[in-house]
């Protein structure tokens, strides 16, 4: 996979209600969700366009792990998913599940940071490159942020185990800094200090045409919406949400008059 080691390279929602989750998604996203194949497990593919994927819909039949709840996850590239998994328990992260082999994708493992936050590390199958992450694209993840319950721990341990840098931070006030990430050579995301009673989690910014009609249909579909639309640098505008099933995520659109 020609992805650097720490990119990301898939998302992944897990969902209780796949069907229903494919109808609310399609109407704010704007993407369109496959149907699972009948012959093997319930997983539906998100395309963003002319089989243009940004990750996947998991169904959550049977019993599942801990740190398996409905919700949105990445896939971090990795150069070995055996020896990310031994380095992120030595450095005081967690092995939820795996490593296992997905035959044709991958070996991928399911694992925590130090503060108990859930990603998957995977080596892909093949040499090729992901444009699942992409600033500008609709329908692509846009941004990646992590909430966090100890940011100065958690960006030393992204960046031990993934070559992440931090070139630049933005201050917040009382909230202390949000804190930009590098993976390669982009800025893919930020790290923050989890606002009083908000999830530690890792939460998903996914571009669309209009953040004021995204939220009505947010609202519409049986979701809500906790933050914006607002502003935010960069010419854009963004809503913090959730999905009928309590899934957080976000929406970002650029706003009138500023750039994809």
């Amino acid at each position: 996979m020609t992805y650097p080691h720490g990119s990301p390279i898939w998302y992944e929602l897990t969902s209780p209600d796949p069907d229903a989750a494919k109808a609310f998604y399609e109407q704010v996203i704007g993407w369109t969700i496959h149907d699972a194949d009948p012959s093997g497990m319930d997983y539906r593919m998100i395309d963003t366009g002319d089989q243009n994927f940004v990750g996947g819909l998991a169904g959550m039949a049977g019993e599942r792990p801990p740190g398996v709840g409905p919700g949105w996850k990445f896939y971090l590239c990795v150069d070995d998913t055996d020896a990310i998994v031994t380095r992120i328990t030595a450095a005081g992260g967690s092995l939820i599940t795996g490593p296992h082999d997905l035959p044709g994708v991958g070996r991928l493992a399911l694992v925590a940071d130090p503060q108990g936050i859930p990603f998957y590390v995977m080596r892909g199958a093949i040499d090729a490159t992901s444009s699942v992450w992409d600033r500008t694209a609709m329908g692509k993840c846009s941004w990646n942020e992590l909430n966090t319950t100890d940011q100065s721990a958690a960006n030393a341990f992204y960046a031990e185990m993934f070559g992440w840098t931090y070139p630049d931070k933005m201050p917040m006030g009382e909230m202390g800094d949000y804190v930009f990430v590098q993976a390669g050579d982009e800025t893919i995301g930020a790290t923050m200090n989890a606002p009083p009673g908000a999830p530690a989690a890792w939460q998903f910014y996914f571009r669309t045409t209009d953040i004021d009609a995204a939220a009505t249909k947010v609202t519409d579909g049986g979701g809500t919406v906790h933050a914006g639309p607002m502003d935010v640098p960069g010419g854009d505008r963004i809503i913090v949400a959730s999905d009928p099933h309590g899934a957080m995520f976000g929406v970002v659109a650029a706003a009138a008059g500023g750039a994809a």
